[in-house]
C-alpha cells in the first residue's frame, strides 16, 4: 500500500518507549460526496473506521468500524487498497511515551440496505451521524476545530486524505 503522507510532529526525541495503534477507514463514494462520520458535538469529519483489534485484518477492522459507526455494509469484494498515513507524535498521555499509528484507508462500495449503528460510548456522546458531504465542506471544518479532545492531527489527516483524494481525481 502506498504512502499517503507522513505526519511526524517532531516532539518525540525524548521518548524511551513506543506505543503502536493501527487503524484501518473506509472510503464510500457516492454521486460526488463522501460518506463520513460527523461528531455533532465537536463539529469535525472523519472517515468511518477505527482501531485493528488483535487477530484482525486492516481490511476486517474496516468493514467492522464502517458498520458499528455508520451503519453501512461494504462489500468485501468491492475493498480496494488507497494509501496509508504515517503518523508519530509524543502521546498526549505520556510524556516517555512516543504514539506511532498507520492508519490504512480502503476505496470500497456498500449495500443500499443500513445495519443500526452500535456506537462506543464516545461516540454516542459526540453524536456520531453518517454523512454525505461535499469534500470542500469537510476540509474546512476540519481545519476550523478548535473545541474538542482529539489531537488537531486526526482533523488535519481526514482533510488531507480528502485534498489526495481531490488530487488523484477521485473526487471533485
Amino acid at each position: 500500500m502506498r504512502l499517503l503522507f507522513e505526519m511526524d510532529t517532531m516532539d518525540h526525541a525524548q521518548c524511551t518507549h513506543t506505543f503502536t495503534h493501527n487503524s484501518a477507514r473506509s472510503i464510500i463514494i457516492k454521486d460526488g460526496l463522501a460518506a463520513m462520520i460527523h461528531s455533532l458535538k465537536y463539529d469535525y469529519y472523519k472517515f468511518p473506521g477505527g482501531g485493528i483489534e488483535n487477530g484482525e485484518s486492516p481490511v476486517e477492522a474496516m468493514i467492522r468500524e464502517t458498520r458499528e459507526e455508520t451503519g453501512l455494509i461494504v462489500i468485501p469484494s468491492s475493498v480496494k487498497e488507497y494509501g496509508y498515513v504515517h503518523r508519530i507524535q509524543k502521546s498526549d498521555r505520556d510524556a516517555t511515551e512516543c504514539f506511532i499509528q498507520d492508519n490504512y484507508y480502503y476505496l470500497c462500495q456498500v449495500r443500499d440496505v443500513l445495519a443500526p449503528q452500535q456506537l462506543d460510548d464516545y461516540e454516542a456522546r459526540e453524536s456520531y451521524r453518517l454523512a454525505y458531504v461535499e469534500p470542500l465542506v469537510a476540509i474546512r471544518t476540519n481545519y476550523r476545530v478548535k473545541n474538542s479532545p482529539h489531537h488537531r492531527l486526526m482533523f488535519e489527516r481526514e482533510a488531507r486524505v480528502l485534498e489526495a483524494l481531490i488530487a488523484d481525481g477521485l473526487l471533485t
